[in-house]
């Protein structure tokens, strides 16, 4: 047999211990947290398990705690930002010499199992249902954690020496901002490309939106609601919540422009978008309100971005259309709805015709799959090493969606095909064979 075939089997005969390890990982509670002061959970646990394991394979590990000066400065993360108890991972199995590195790369964060008197089973405890592992994370995105774990692990196995290094680094904080391969891109971890093994049915996504967090409020001035308000112009009270309306208005044509827009078109992404996700005014029930808080997540294109990648001309755009379309010399001219900006995440785009995107397809293809290279609506690490990591990342993996078509992450009854697993390491596997050949 050759050694593609010699993997593709090894690979196939690990399929429970793969089961086993995803299992392993969902164990360990990583949900994301919500705040910067917010304590950590498993996340050490978890890395030092991987650690134990990946040294045993006969690779070289560095497990460390980023302080908040190692982030390289960005709109991305709050300042002075903190990891403790979130330490960060990299492995290094070493090439014999003149080939090129290929890094994976996975977040061990996941996002809360709330409400989990919903889920059929405990979603930390992962189980097996009709070729289905379910539990929290087991697709996004410990299932490829697992996966890329158990591809290097088969390669070191079979006595397989690749020409260049294979790296694999997990990582804290994506399901909020990104931190932690951020701090990994500052500590020194890059290659020469990059695999994200997140949830994508197999396909190959060589392109991301960049997202844009913030909050828009609208003052009002408080009264009396049972009593008519008055002039406003004469100290008369003032709807907040009535006045947001105008702006939720303006927010959705800018919407439906950049929808419409032929320069906001793109090949793999849909258009750039903005949506108000949360809303928060009034301070009682009998009082007119005094301000109106409406959260927004913005995506937007690369071709939005500005010189650095960032979104400060989306930005100015939003704030100006707002501005421009309450300007009536009414309350909202006198008193104009502020703007904060917060989580910032750039983003990226790697050609679709980039040597990874075709050796992953080719691996793929292999197994009887039919994979296609796609765009990513949201936004993933392989934003963050190909932008800043000088490492051009794709992401390639398991179970994404339902057979109807719906997500299967971020929801009740998370799962994974057990085929996908197996399917997703045997790809990053033969993947290596290909990406590390000498230069």
């Amino acid at each position: 047999m050759t050694p593609r075939q010699d993997v593709q089997e090894e690979i196939a005969r690990r399929a429970d211990d793969l089961v086993a390890l995803t299992t392993a990982l969902v164990g360990f509670d990583t949900t994301v947290r919500g705040s910067a002061g917010e304590p950590a959970r498993d996340e050490a646990d978890l890395q030092e398990f991987l650690a134990g394991r990946l040294r045993a394979a006969g690779a070289t590990v560095d497990v460390w705690t980023p302080k908040p000066g190692d982030l390289p400065e960005s709109p991305q993360t709050p300042p002075g930002l903190g990891f403790d108890g979130r330490p960060q991972l990299v492995a290094r199995f070493p090439g014999t010499g003149g080939g090129r590195s290929l890094l994976f790369n996975g977040h061990i964060d996941i996002v809360s199992a709330e409400p989990r008197a919903d889920w059929a089973s405990d979603p930390f405890r992962a189980e097996v249902r009709d070729g289905r592992l379910y539990g929290r994370g087991t697709c996004d995105m410990k299932g490829g954690i697992a996966a890329a774990v158990v591809a290097a692990e088969a390669l070191a196995a079979l006595g397989i020496r690749l020409p260049g290094d294979l790296l694999i680094n997990t990582a804290t904080d994506e399901e909020w901002n990104g931190a932690g391969t951020l701090a990994s891109v500052g500590y020194g971890v890059r290659a020469d490309a990059a695999v994200v093994p997140e949830p994508t049915d197999l396909n190959v996504v060589t392109a991301q939106r960049g997202i844009l967090g913030g909050t828009v409020t609208v003052a009002g001035r408080p009264g009396h609601a049972e009593f008519p308000p008055g002039d406003w112009r004469s100290g008369g009270a003032v709807n907040a919540i009535e006045k947001t309306l105008p702006v939720l208005d303006a927010l959705r044509e800018l919407r439906e422009r950049w929808a419409a827009d032929p320069a906001h078109r793109h090949p793999l992404l849909p258009p750039p978008s903005i949506v108000p996700t949360m809303i928060k005014g009034g301070e009682w029930w009998v009082t007119y309100p005094a301000s109106c808080e409406v959260c927004l997540d913005v995506t937007y294109l690369p071709v939005q971005a500005d010189g650095g990648g960032w979104a400060s001309r989306v930005r100015t755009e939003i704030e100006d259309t707002v501005r421009k379309a309450v300007a009536d010399g009414g309350w909202l001219a006198a008193h104009p709805p502020d703007f904060a900006w917060e989580t910032e995440l750039a983003p990226a785009e790697v050609p679709a015709d980039h040597a990874l995107a075709g050796a992953l397809r080719a691996a793929a293809t292999g197994l009887g799959r039919a994979p296609r290279v796609v765009g990513e609506p949201s936004w993933t690490d392989a934003a963050t090493l190909t932008r800043f990591g000088n490492t051009p990342a794709v992401c390639l993996g398991p179970t994404a969606t339902r057979p109807d078509g719906s997500p299967t992450l971020h929801t009740v009854d998370e799962y994974i095909e057990v085929s996908d697993l197996v399917a997703t390491a045997q790809t990053l596997a033969l993947t290596a064979l290909t990406m590390t050949t000498a230069v």
